[in-house]
């Protein structure tokens, strides 16, 4: 069932992770630089922010840029590879977005209980 071989076990699930998605929504409008992605990003930590970057940026979904000025600076963009990933996302949002409430409630339902150990 779980074939080794299968493309899905390279899919990139990375971007369902915390920031990979909110990474790549950030720059959406185009190139930014690692300080201007903290902002939208406040609560992420630098360190993760980088893993996350270097992540993307393996992946092909994003490109790291380095200029040789003074001071030197570094800009991330999407690829094609990684804007081909944005109606996905926009997708996975409006789910969020229509089905949040059912979850809230789910959630409130399963922790009312006291979970699985209860039953």
């Amino acid at each position: 069932m779980f074939d080794t071989a299968c493309p899905s076990a390279e899919s990139p699930f990375r971007i369902a992770d915390k920031w990979g998605g909110m990474v790549v929504l950030c720059l959406e409008a185009g190139p930014r630089r690692f300080t201007e992605l903290r902002v939208p990003l406040r609560r992420v930590a630098p360190k993760v922010l980088t893993e996350t970057l270097r992540s993307l940026e393996r992946d092909g979904f994003i490109t790291r840029t380095v200029f040789d000025e003074n001071p030197p600076h570094v800009e991330y963009a999407l690829t094609p590879l990684g804007r081909s990933l944005l109606p996905a996302i926009e997708a996975c949002r409006e789910w969020g977005f229509a089905n949040l409430e059912n979850m809230r409630e789910a959630r409130d339902r399963y922790d009312g209980t006291g979970g699985p150990e209860a039953a």
